[in-house]
């Protein structure tokens, strides 16, 4: 298959005002667009390490905003609902990101090509947007362990061109100069809530203390209860993880006896790190 061509929708430089970008600080179920519902891929899951591509020049990234007091809150959105062809990710830092070349280099390290770009301005600063697909299939990507090192690589580029955000950022203690100067309260920051969206389908909505691997491991525990993962988005804002998920049970969305069973196990899941060793 030939190699999709790469087109940016913003050449550098440009800006325009965003459409349809809207604040992800809370699950609104009315935003959610109908899905038409596809076979559910087989997913490979587990937990091994990925190989993090890093970037290869700072030099190709805008330095500007960098002095501001303030530093915002760094965002990675991993979207597989707005398109049905291709897996959206989202970047921002404020006004601080610039074209994001090398970032674009080291998902086509990830054998990942980006078909389209852009960049947009709102009031909470400039948006990277990219349409990501699998070079070997030209299709979105259906693998957790790729989303998750396309996660990682993005993290991992945004810490060596902006080294102020390591610290915001649960990733900086991996892959920063400097760790986040608190860790999040596990059982505070966890919060699980499964909605009923048709007769086919539920929505899981998660959010958790961030860490590498969370991703794959989400989607692992949700498997591991016979509950099949259809689509959703996987939010890093800062120490958290939001993550929305379209699950369903033998193309059914899950009884209240099945959410519970679901709910019970992903808090058990989420809150482990703290509370197995005081479990002896």
């Amino acid at each position: 298959m030939a190699e999709m061509a790469v087109t940016v929708a913003a050449a550098a430089g440009t800006l325009r005002p965003c459409t349809g970008v809207s604040a992800r600080g809370a699950a609104v179920l009315g935003r959610w667009r109908p899905l038409a519902l596809a076979t559910p891929a087989k997913l490979r899951l587990s937990s091994s390490a990925v190989r993090v591509p890093r970037a290869t020049s700072p030099a190709a990234v805008e330095q500007d905003g960098s002095n501001t007091d303030t530093d915002p809150i760094p965002k990675v959105i991993i979207d597989q609902d707005s398109d049905p062809d291709a897996t959206i990710v989202e970047v921002t830092l404020g006004d601080r990101l610039g074209d994001l070349v090398d970032t674009m280099s080291a998902l086509k390290n990830l054998g990942l090509n980006v078909v389209k770009a852009s960049v947009c301005l709102d009031s909470t600063g400039k948006h990277n947007k990219f349409s990501i697909t699998k070079s070997s299939t030209g299709r979105k990507i259906d693998d957790p362990e790729l989303l998750e090192a396309v996660r990682l690589t993005i993290i991992n580029n945004m810490i060596q061109y902006h080294p102020e955000s390591s610290s915001q950022l649960a990733m900086g203690a991996t892959f920063g100069p400097e760790a986040p100067a608190e860790q999040v309260d596990v059982d505070i920051a966890t919060h699980l809530d499964i909605y009923d969206d048709g007769p086919e389908r539920s929505l899981l909505v998660v959010e958790a203390a961030d860490r590498p691997g969370l991703l794959v491991d989400l989607v692992k525990a949700i498997s591991d209860t016979n509950v099949t993962v259809q689509s959703g988005e996987f939010d890093t804002e800062g120490l958290l993880a939001k993550a929305k998920f379209h699950v369903s049970y033998r193309g059914r969305a899950l009884s209240k006896t099945l959410q519970q069973v679901l709910s019970n196990s992903l808090r058990y899941f989420l809150r482990r790190p703290t509370t197995e060793d005081a479990s002896f």
